[in-house]
Parts: C-alpha cells; structure tokens; sequence
C-alpha cells in the first residue's frame, strides 16, 4: 500500500495550481514589455539630454533620442498601467464537480 492518499494529491495540485498563477502573473508579457520599454527609454532620454550641437546637425536639428526616449517612456508606463489597471484574472480551482456535458 502507498502512503499518499487522495487528500494529499488534492493538496499536490492546489499547491501546483497557486504557483503556475503566481508565475503567470510574474511573468506577464505586459510586464516584460512594459519594463523594457521604460529602461530603454530612460537611457535614449538620457542620451538626448546629453546629445551636443554635432549629433542634432545630423539628425536635421532634431533631437531625435530626446522624442524617441520620450516615446518608449510613454509606451512602457502605457503597458505597466495597464498591467495595473486590468490585471490577470484570478483562476479558481476546480471543486472537484464536473461541468455538465455540452452536446
């Protein structure tokens, strides 16, 4: 006879259910995106704060790192508010009833 009851492989896969959510959440394309996207665009600003009068002559007078920067920026809080605003919803476990059969 083994020792592992049913009580115990029920507690197994709610444990397993929590951290599969718990690394979805973590690992939420939108967070990916959104933090790359404000690191990046805080370097390009940076780099357009700094930019001297031979990088705008190239660019046409233009400081074309300064609105890039200031761009991805913009982008990367659109993605991490939105993280924020509409989160991934919370999957319940299963109860153990079976849904009725579609036909």
């Amino acid at each position: 006879m083994s020792d592992y009851s049913e009580s115990d492989a029920q507690r197994e896969v709610s444990d397993l259910e929590k951290k599969s959510t718990t690394a979805a959440r973590l690992f939420d394309i939108r967070r990916i995106i959104g933090g790359l996207f404000v690191v990046y665009g805080v370097i390009v600003t940076i780099a357009g704060i700094t930019a001297s009068d031979a990088d705008l002559d190239k660019a046409g007078g233009i400081n074309i790192n300064l609105w890039t920067g200031l761009g991805m920026l913009a982008l990367g809080l659109f993605f991490l508010a939105w993280l924020w605003l509409r989160p991934l919803p919370v999957t319940e476990p299963p109860t153990g009833e079976q849904p009725p059969p579609t036909e």
